[in-house]
């Protein structure tokens, strides 16, 4: 964003004139963002986004950060020679990954944000799903169909899961004591096995749990595209369907927007996909009138 030095006090005031309607409209409501994709690997963008996290809770909102890290999970397994391999998009967990994961989700990238926050002005506390019995974990079950025989198969993920329960009184404690809650996607079954879970997922179910206003989910793509490749800045749950007859949403957003769908049926009033690359995402998304990404409600 511009120097303010460079920006006129009449500007300066429409711009928060314009902004008040919306910090109206979200004061005392919770927003939770999953916060992933390369942003999170750009030193600038990071500081900015922990800025702008401390921006709304100083404007009365209660947001919860959910981050992903699977760059940084690859690049310690690279780093330490154990293979990684993928199904569907999701990383297959042995032993000895599951260890690498909890320690770069729980450890070094939850404590960066958590001292990014600090930095900004703010306050955070770092948790993962286990702290609280915040998240209980399934293993996640996946099959394959022979394309010949048309006979499904178990496809074995390891230690990935998904949250069975959200307890989230943890989460009420946090936010009461005004501070912000920042989650790694990590949790135990009931078995005490520890499971990786996918970010968009965790932050769904956790957004359903908090009753949140909006879930924000940060990726490498400014939203859902049409067919000419113009930002669709908002989706109705009637539209999607023809959406993806006529291939306007394909690949591997196919799963994410069926993800969307599923949060709003939780009771989540809207699902925004935006890029977290672009400067100032979360707040020209909630303060603007236009926003910046694809509202699913």
């Amino acid at each position: 964003m511009p120097d303010t030095d460079q920006i006129s006090t009449r500007t300066i005031t429409r711009i928060l004139s314009d902004a008040l309607p919306f910090m109206q409209r979200y004061a005392g409501k919770t927003v939770v963002i999953k916060y992933g994709g390369h942003a999170m690997g750009d030193e600038k963008l990071s500081r900015q986004f922990a800025s702008d996290i401390v921006q709304l809770k100083l404007s009365g909102i209660n947001p919860i950060v959910v981050h992903g890290g699977g760059p940084q999970i690859g690049a310690m397994l690279e780093r330490l020679n154990i293979e990684s391999s993928f199904e569907d998009g999701l990383r297959v967990t042995c032993k000895d990954t599951i260890e690498v994961v909890e320690m770069v989700l729980s450890g070094s990238i939850n404590k960066n944000v958590v001292s990014n926050v600090a930095q900004a002005g703010g306050k955070a506390i770092g948790i993962s799903g286990k702290d609280g019995n915040l998240c209980v974990a399934s293993k996640l079950l996946r099959t394959r169909k022979d394309p010949d025989s048309n006979i499904e198969s178990a496809i074995d993920l390891g230690f990935v899961g998904e949250p069975a329960v959200i307890n989230p009184q943890i989460l009420h404690t946090i936010l009461a004591s005004d501070a912000i809650p920042i989650i790694a996607p990590v949790a135990t079954s009931r078995e005490g096995e520890t499971y990786n879970i996918n970010a968009d997922t965790f932050a769904g179910a956790i957004a359903e749990a908090m009753k949140a206003k909006r879930l924000m989910l940060l990726t490498d793509v400014a939203g859902v595209l049409d067919k000419e490749g113009e930002l669709i800045s908002e989706l109705t749950m009637d539209d999607i369907p023809g959406l993806i007859d006529d291939e306007t949403i394909h690949g591997g957003m196919i799963p994410k927007i069926e993800s969307c769908m599923s949060v709003v049926r939780g009771g989540v009033e809207g699902v925004i996909i935006l890029d977290g690359r672009q400067p100032h995402a979360v707040l020209l998304e909630l303060f603007t009138p236009h926003g910046v990404g694809t509202r699913i409600s």
